[in-house]
């Protein structure tokens, strides 16, 4: 009688062992995803003391007009996790692929309300609201968590280059500077910059979905 009491208090707590085991496997990440970009330094006085501290680089600022002719700013996307990237409607290589594995990523998301996406057209003088309009309404998404979005031609540029660190190459965004990556960034809540994938290859974009579940979880 004994060791049947023992028995059943080891069972028991092989049980809850396994089931607290459990739900921290399925409530933590399987790994952290790094944070991209230049660090910057800040001065402070703390306790009396001179104190340099570093953080992370941010998404800077912006404004834009989406294919409904609505303003989009960081407001628009306080809180969210958002992938980014940039195209324009009359690219016939890499874009079309691009924007049907960003669609992948979308129906993967669409009813997760903490998720959005943001296109930038590198081609504003072509891509105006109307043809922004034309080109969402035949991927049949929401306009409220798919934005495309059109501007200043030198503010998409610098968005991409020193926001998003999407290209390389310097340029002053005049009519002869062209962008043009097949890359995605992945944005988290707080506007760090969480990853990096190729928009052409799917594998990248698996991995990216699997991310933004990783983060989607981290926020909770």
């Amino acid at each position: 009688m004994k060791n049947k009491v023992i028995n059943s208090i080891i069972i028991g707590g092989v049980v809850i062992i396994t089931a607290i085991a459990l739900f921290f496997k399925l409530n933590k990440p399987l790994k952290e995803l790094p944070y991209f970009g230049f660090k910057t330094s800040d001065t402070i006085i703390e306790g009396g003391k001179t104190v340099i501290r570093e953080s992370n680089h941010k998404v800077g600022n912006f404004s834009f007009i989406n294919h409904e002719g609505k303003t989009i700013t960081q407001k628009d996307l306080a809180g969210k996790i958002y992938v980014v990237d940039y195209f324009f409607t009359t690219c016939h290589s890499i874009c079309p692929v691009m924007t049907s594995q960003m669609l992948r990523i979308y129906d993967e998301f669409k009813n997760e309300d903490r998720v959005r996406f943001l296109s930038h057209t590198v081609d504003p003088e072509i891509d105006s609201v109307n043809i922004l309009a034309e080109y969402a309404k035949a991927k049949n998404v929401d306009p409220n968590r798919w934005y495309f979005v059109t501007g200043d031609k030198k503010e998409l540029y610098d968005m991409a280059r020193q926001s998003y660190y999407l290209d390389a190459e310097e340029g002053d965004g005049g009519p002869d500077d062209f962008i043009h990556t097949p890359n995605f960034a992945l944005i988290d809540e707080n506007k760090f910059i969480r990853g990096y994938y190729d928009g052409t290859d799917s594998a990248q974009v698996n991995m990216l979905i699997n991310d933004i579940k990783i983060l989607l979880i981290s926020s909770n």
